[in-house]
């Protein structure tokens, strides 16, 4: 691409990139602003050094590592377990040919489409009745659920492509169906699979409403819950309350950029595929 074509392109790509970065960096200047600066300046007013005390103060006063863990363990346990719930299930359906695929299919799109509200009580009253009200493992159990029904869905279109050939040749070569899963088809749709792991967690990770509803205790709770609480209570101030919105943003930011390479590679594969 030559002339005013790769500029607009060039500039098009500058302007979201800035678009996306402003809000980030916006919460980064005013989480080291002191109270006063804020106060004075406004949220454009840069800092007139690092006030580190704003962080300090909310890490302490909601013990945001505990919180931090609460969230990573949610949401790693969820990645793992729903990305393979969502192997199996879409092995079953796109490789097997079970009975009634479409119509299962359909039922796990449907399920994808349900507000989280319309889950709230059902789930609630489950949790109670099976005595896992306000623990983690049932977060875990429930997103692990939703996260596979859109897994299985996707996964399922995938594999229902995948070359027959190569599952005979495994066939011929004495590989079972479970071993055929694990030898072959799994590392051939990793980039596909590594995808959906990334999203899953960064998914969970910044779900709100259900564990709002689930994990009343403190000790449960996880970062978006606690930022929500307590902003909510009106305990902090301005500076505060930025401090706290990049100490629950920079690690989902952080697990992204780690993952980069990983997500852009997947998207890749899938596109030239």
């Amino acid at each position: 691409m030559r002339g005013p074509g790769r500029w607009a392109v060039l500039a098009s790509m500058t302007v979201a990139a800035l678009v996306m970065v402003f809000p980030f960096a916006l919460v980064a200047l005013n989480a080291v602003k002191t109270p006063e600066e804020y106060a004075s300046e406004g949220p454009l007013g840069l800092p007139g050094g690092l006030y580190l005390q704003g962080i300090v103060d909310f890490w302490n006063r909601v013990d945001f590592g505990e919180k931090l863990w609460n969230s990573l363990l949610i949401s790693g346990s969820v990645a793992v377990l729903a990305v393979v719930l969502s192997v199996l299930n879409a092995y079953a359906l796109g490789i097997g040919r079970v009975r009634g695929r479409l119509s299962i299919l359909v039922l796990f799109l449907v399920a994808n489409t349900l507000p989280q509200e319309a889950l709230a009580y059902p789930l609630y009253y489950l949790a109670k009745e099976a005595g896992l009200y306000d623990t983690r493992l049932s977060m875990i159990i429930i997103f692990t659920v939703i996260q596979a029904a859109f897994g299985t869905y996707l996964l399922s279109a995938v594999l229902g492509q995948f070359p027959k050939e190569i599952l005979e040749a495994a066939e011929i070569d004495g590989a079972g169906r479970f071993r055929a899963l694990v030898r072959v088809v799994v590392p051939i749709s990793r980039p596909t699979i590594s995808v959906l792991m990334i999203f899953f967690f960064i998914w969970t990770w910044n779900e709100f409403f259900l564990p709002l509803i689930f994990l009343i205790s403190n000790d449960n709770q996880t970062v978006p819950v606690a930022l929500g609480v307590l902003q909510g209570e009106r305990y902090m101030d301005a500076t505060m309350s930025s401090a706290s919105a990049l100490l629950g943003i920079v690690p989902a930011v952080a697990f992204f950029l780690i993952f980069q390479r990983t997500l852009t590679r997947g998207i890749t594969v899938g596109a030239v595929k």
